[in-house]
Parts: structure tokens; sequence; C-alpha cells
């Protein structure tokens, strides 16, 4: 266990990749109570590449930098929904507290601000699905705490669903045709047969969502994150997937005829008899992915 004293007043760190520089101090000032602190004043062990001089930390790097700026000037960044979840995450790994609270603040006024325009509450919500054939199309429903209510055959197209919290909602069958869906939560959520066709979801969270059978066509999915999710036998024909997190999701006979699969991540995920003939896979990562089964005739690699 390396002692603070023996520790260079200047450290490099290299977390999942993404190299960076900071110094004792700031690392265990603003936070003393976090990991990060603990392993920069002798209290955790640190694994040092001494021929390199560089600390690594087995995590994603991409926000690492906002984590740094908060240790150093208490600076919380402005982010989409989505962005906010992945910094959340890591604050709670590296026990930052205060970081911690100030997100959940950001959550809370975003979530206040949100439902001043929404043009129904919970409540109401919960007294109209006591009615067969419910629909909300057209309406404005940004912001709302829909999460666990059974909302299953609802017709939501051409909603404003703008930061909407579906998580662990059932949504079975329900419509979501041309919705404004932008960095909603469907964490959970059941999802089969429902219809998104020309949907806007970018940056939305689908993670471990149950969307067999689907419909996503021409759907926007920009920044999406999938991960866990079932996809099986979807429709994902000319979705646009640009920077989509599949990670680990089960796609097993989707049809992703035309789909934009720029940056994708579909590590590990499971694509035996879907459908990608002629799709372009040259920039998606496929890394463990299976694919037995799977038409890529003409597709590009």
């Amino acid at each position: 266990m390396a002692k603070e004293s023996d520790l260079p007043s200047v450290i490099r760190l290299n977390v999942g990749g993404k190299k960076f520089c900071t110094t004792i101090d700031t690392l265990t000032q603003r936070e003393p109570e976090s990991m990060l602190a603990a392993m920069f004043s002798g209290r955790h062990t640190v694994c040092w590449d001494s021929e390199k001089g560089y600390v690594f930390v087995d995590r994603d790097g991409k926000h690492f930098r906002h984590i740094l700026n908060w240790l150093r000037d208490g600076v919380v960044p402005n982010l989409s929904e989505p962005e906010y979840s992945e910094l959340l995450r890591e604050a709670e790994y590296y026990q930052l507290l205060g970081l911690i609270e100030r997100i959940n603040a950001v959550f809370n006024k975003r979530k206040e601000d949100n439902e001043l325009d929404s043009e129904l509450t919970r409540t109401d919500i919960i007294k109209c699905i006591q009615f067969e054939k419910v629909r909300f199309r057209g309406i404005n429903l940004s912001g709302l705490d829909l999460s666990k209510l059974d909302l299953s055959y609802v017709d939501f197209s051409y909603a404003c669903l703008k930061n909407v919290f579906f998580s662990r909602a059932n949504l079975q069958c329900a419509k979501f045709r041309d919705v404004d869906a932008e960095s909603s939560i469907f964490h959970n959520a059941t999802l089969r047969e429902c219809e998104f066709t020309g949907a806007n979801l970018r940056g939305a969270v689908l993670a471990g969502a149950s969307l067999q059978s689907a419909n996503l066509q021409d759907a926007s999915l920009i920044d999406c994150s999938f991960c866990g999710a079932d996809l099986r036998s979807a429709h994902l024909q000319s979705a646009d997937l640009t920077n989509a997190n599949l990670e680990g999701a089960n796609l097993e006979g989707a049809n992703l005829k035309g789909a934009k699969l720029s940056n994708a991540n579909l590590k590990g995920a499971n694509l035996q008899r879907a459908y990608l003939r002629h799709v372009n896979l040259r920039d998606t990562h496929l890394e463990g992915a299976k694919l037995d089964g799977a038409n890529l005739l003409g597709a590009i690699r």
C-alpha cells in the first residue's frame, strides 16, 4: 500500500484507457470520504504502473473529466438526462456524496419544471386508464412520472413525452407513433408489440426493457441505451441507432434493414437470425456478438 508521502504531487490517471493529470489535493480535499480520497491518502491500495507512471482505474473514462471538475471547482455540468444518469453511476462508484446530492437536485428541478408544462398529472392519467381505448394523442405529458402503471394499449401517438418516467410500466401494445420522447426513461418497461414508427427517442433509456416484436421503423434512436433489452423479432428498419448502446441486448430475429449503426455498441449482443443485409457495420462494435444464422448478404464490415 502506497503512503501519501510516497506519491508524487502530480497524479497521472488512466481511467479505462483515457488519460488525466491532476493533484493529490484535488483528489482528496473536496470529498475527503470518497474512494478517490482513500486511494490517494494511503488508505487504499492503488494499481500503479511504475514504468509508465499512471495509476489505472478500471472504469469508463467518459465522464471522469466531470468528476475532476467537480473536485476542483464544485461545478456540475449541464448534461442530458441519460448523461446525468451515467455520471450519477460514476459518482456513486467513487462515493462522491456531494456530487450525488447535486445531481439529484438537478433531476428534481428538471422534473418540477417539466411537470409545470404538462397538460395532465399522474393522478389524471390514473383516472383515465380505468376506461377502455384510452387516447392521449397529441397531449403534452412531458416530465410526468408514469412509472409502474398499467398503460397497455394506450394511444400516445403524436404526444410530447420528453423526460417522462415509464420505468417498469406495462406498455404492451401501446402506440407511440411520431411521439417526441427525447430523454424519456423506459428502464425495465414492458413494451412488447408497441408501435414507435417515426418516434423521436433520442437519448432515451430502454435498458432492460422488453421490446419483443416492437415496431421501431424509422425511429430516431440516437444515443439510446438498450443495454440488456429484449428486442427479439423487433422491427428496426431504417431506424437511426447512431451511438446507441445495445451491449448484451437480445436482437434474435430482429429486422435491421436500412438501419444506421454508426458507432453503435453491440458488444455481446445476440444477433442470431437477424436481418442485416446491406447494413453498414464498419463502425459498429460487434465484439463477442452472436451472428449465427444472421443474414449478412452485402453487409459492409
